[in-house]
Formats: structure tokens, C-alpha cells, sequence
């Protein structure tokens, strides 16, 4: 897999074959130009990911095309290269973004680093653009619960490895921050994190966005089009909402998971892939597979290493932690410094179901922080916040739009703790009162994120 396409700009062939072959040895694709405007044909046609231009050329000047090219919102990373450079092409050009002016004769190796920092700077400014983006939106993975420690665990030892993720949890807990966690701990990690909502790109377009297109390949495809596959070498690609992909998309991603190849849509040249793919979900594959509705193949592909997020309802011991982490940030986006839960406030957060778990408190904090008139947050703002949600929690077990199992987790939730309450934390005394057994209980107990206390009882 390449680790990069460029563009050389030169009008002396011997600079453009010497460049081209010294390039393809160290990985990169090379295209290459000698003057302005086959340099423009090029860049209208395909996209790059560098570009090497030279300043002076017989049909135009090499600082002019960055302008243009500048002025037409391409964010191109440029390097100038000269055998007559002047002060003040270098400023024109340094002004206009270059990132780099080399003087010839060229020094391979000098020339090899720039292009090998450039990459990983832009890659590097993507990904921190990209978690800005997702600042706030569903958290980050906090809490010191059995669950999330043993959900750490699990994606240590899923870093450390280089097989297919398959993450599933309800919506809201946080799966694609998990991906970025497995890719950051990972020998991946100087490599790009590409990220596909499979649910959010049109039928249509979805093999054009993962496997990319040619020129021409349909109406709009004015230019060669790198896709999610090509635009992820080397590093991780996260397919998010993978359970909604279409059927006939499913059995070509089977088949680049197998074959490790990809093909264009509109081309005919077979493109090798280097590419660790984290696939997220939170429908019920198993089910989906059973209705015809998610290929079993496929999903036996995918659930190599399975992760499955728990529920906020399942580690409420972390609720207070992750209340006062999207107030911290709340307060600060909203000019609201200095406020604070009441006990009885976060009591009321800390007893609600979170249907839309992490990224449903984030949400609630923010609208606690606007809303709330005071710099206290007490039981009574968050009743009135919860509003109607809250009133159909205490009205009875059925909730409009919140499925079963849901449902049958709260009400098992519910009659637990007050059991445990009752026996006073003792696990075996619990167990005998609701006549299950006591490696049952634990089980449950342990799924739900509920914790009893060892006493004599426990060794009869």
C-alpha cells in the first residue's frame, strides 16, 4: 500500500525521472508533471496528498499555481523546490502555505523527511480536527466500575493484537471511542484513523465512499476519488453502524476482508489494502442474521475480537464521575463557572435509566447548566429537566419507545438492589430469599454492575 500519492511539478525530465524512481522505492505513488498546465489537469482529475512544485517553468510560475490552487479552497500541503531561489519567492511562497522550500540540487534524504513529516503532521492535524469534532458528544471512556475496568482490559489486549474488531453496545456508550482507544494503543498509531458511518451515506454512494472511484465512474465523479479503504493505509478504519450496510455492499466488504484487495469504482486496477478494520454496532447481529438481514459470513468475519459496551444502567457508580466531567465542560462552553450538584440532585441522575446512555447524560448536564438559574443543581432542576421521562419512570415499568429487554434489565435491576438492601448486602442470604442459586445471582448481579458484600454466610 502506498504510503502516500504525490505530485512533482518539473520541467526538466531528468529531475522527474530521478524523483519518480527515488519516490516509488520508499512506497509513495508518483505522478508527475512538466508545466503548469498539465500540473492543473492532474490536480482537477485525481486528488494528492503532497505535491512538489518548482518555481520556474516555461509555461507559468509555480508560486502563482499554489495561489490559485489556494484560492480554490484546496488544502493541498505544498513543498517548493528551486535552483534559482529568490528571498522573495520564498516569502510569496511561505505566505501562500508552503510547507517546505528546498533548493537544487535536491538531497534525497532531506527531501524523504519533509515528505515523511508532512504526512504525519496533516494526519495528525485530521485526527485532532476529528476528536474536536467529537469533543463532548459522548464522553470519554470514564469510570472506575468492574465494568469499564474490564472493558480497559479488553482494549489493551485488543491494541496489542491486529485481528478485526466488533464492538456492540446500545447507542450512546461510547463505540467509537473505543475504536480511537484500540488504534492510539496500537502499532497502527502513527497511522491515519479513518472513520465511515455506514448508516449515514446513501445507498448509492457507499461503495464510491469506502472503496473510492474513477473519473467519469458516474454523473458528479468529475475527478479520481480516493475512498475510506485507500485513505486509512497503514493505520485503522472504524465502519460505524455497520449492521445498517446494505446487503450487496455486505459481500463486498466480505470480500476486501478476505482478500485484502480493493478495486475503484469505475477501474479496473486491483489495489492492495493494508488496513485494521473496527466495525461497530448496535443492532442485534445475531437476530439480523437470523431475518436475513446481516450476512452470517460477514459477521463471522467481523467478530474476531467482540467488545460489547455496558450500558450506563449496568455502572451507575460511574455516573457521578462522568456527571461532573460534562459539567466541567459545560460550564465552561456556557460562561457558567462555579456550579455544582446537590447530593440530592445527582441522587436523582444517579437513579435514571439513561435509555440513550452516556451521550443522553452529556446532553441532560448541558441542559441542567443553561436552564438551572442558580449555580446549585438540585433534585428539583433535575425533575424538572428529566420532565415527562422521569414522570413515566415513577408512573410505571413501560416506557413508549424503549425496547424490552431494556424494560426487563430495570425491573431485574430494581428488584435486586432492594433485595440486597433487605439482606443487607449478603449475597447468599439474597440468594436464598428469591430462591435462585447463588452462582446465578452473582452472575446477574455481575451483569448488571451490582455488588453485594461477603459475609458468613458466603462460606456456609
Amino acid at each position: 500500500m502506498p504510503r502516500g500519492h504525490v505530485l512533482v511539478l518539473d520541467d526538466e525530465r531528468a529531475i522527474l525521472t530521478t524523483l519518480q524512481k527515488a519516490l516509488s522505492l520508499e512506497g509513495y505513488t508518483v505522478d508527475v508533471a512538466g508545466g503548469v498546465g498539465v500540473a492543473e489537469e492532474k490536480l482537477a482529475k485525481r486528488s494528492y496528498d503532497i505535491a512538489l512544485f518548482d518555481v520556474s517553468l516555461p509555461d507559468g510560475d509555480g508560486v502563482e499555481l499554489l495561489r490559485r490552487i489556494r484560492a480554490a479552497g484546496s488544502e493541498l500541503p505544498v513543498v517548493m523546490m528551486s535552483g534559482h531561489a529568490t528571498v522573495d519567492a520564498a516569502v510569496r511562497a511561505t505566505r501562500l502555505g508552503a510547507i517546505d522550500f528546498l533548493e537544487k540540487p535536491l538531497s534525497t534524504d532531506r527531501l524523504l523527511l519533509v515528505l515523511d513529516n508532512t504526512l504525519r503532521l496533516v494526519r495528525a492535524e485530521a485526527e485532532a480536527k476529528a476528536l474536536r469534532t467529537q469533543t463532548g458528544q459522548v464522553g470519554e471512556l470514564i469510570g472506575e466500575s468492574r465494568a469499564m475496568l474490564d472493558l480497559r482490559e479488553q482494549i489493551a489486549r485488543a491494541a496489542k493484537a491486529t485481528a478485526t474488531v466488533f464492538v456492540t453496545g446500545e447507542r450512546g456508550t461510547g463505540k467509537e471511542l473505543v475504536a480511537r482507544a484500540i488504534h492510539g494503543a496500537s502499532r497502527r498509531a502513527r497511522g491515519p484513523l479513518e472513520k465511515m458511518n455506514c448508516a449515514a451515506v446513501p445507498s448509492e454512494l457507499i461503495e464510491s465512499e469506502m472503496f473510492g472511484h474513477e473519473a467519469g465512474a458516474f454523473t458528479g465523479a468529475t475527478k479520481q476519488r480516493r475512498g475510506k479503504f485507500e485513505r486509512a493505509s497503514g493505520g485503522t478504519l472504524f465502519l460505524d453502524e455497520v449492521g445498517d450496510m446494505p446487503l450487496a455492499m455486505q459481500a463486498k466488504l466480505l470480500r476486501v476482508l478476505q482478500e485484502r484487495e480493493i478495486e475503484r469504482v469505475g477501474g479496473h486496477e486491483t489495489i492492495k489494502v493494508d488496513v485494521r478494520v473496527v466495525a461497530a454496532t448496535n443492532r442485534d447481529i445475531e437476530a439480523a442474521c437470523r431475518e436475513g438481514q446481516f450476512r452470517p459470513d460477514l459477521h463471522d468475519r467481523l467478530n474476531v475480537l467482540p467488545l460489547s459496551l455496558p450500558p450506563l444502567r449496568a455502572r451507575r457508580e460511574d455516573i457521578p464521575l462522568l456527571a461532573r466531567h460534562f459539567l466541567a465542560l459545560a460550564t465552561q462552553a456556557n460562561d457558567r463557572p462555579g456550579m455544582a450538584f446537590t447530593s440530592g440532585g445527582m441522587a436523582m441522575l444517579v437513579a435514571y435509566s439513561f435509555p440513550g446512555n452516556v451521550r443522553e447524560l452529556r446532553n441532560i448536564i448541558e441542559r441542567l447548566v443553561i436552564l438551572t438559574p442558580d449555580d446549585t443543581i438540585d433534585e428539583g432542576d433535575v425533575k424538572v429537566c428529566l420532565g415527562g421521562q422521569q414522570a413515566a419512570m415513577k408512573g410505571g415499568l413501560f416506557r413508549p419507545g424503549v425496547p424490552f429487554r431494556v424494560l426487563a434489565e430495570e425491573a431485574e435491576r430494581t428488584i435486586l438492589e432492594e433485595a440486597l438492601g433487605h439482606h443487607g448486602g449478603q449475597m447468599a442470604a439474597t440468594a436464598r430469599g428469591l430462591g435462585l442459586e447463588r452462582s446465578h445471582l452473582y452472575k446477574k448481579c455481575k451483569a448488571l454492575g451490582l455488588r453485594g458484600v461477603k459475609g458468613e454466610a458466603e462460606d456456609e
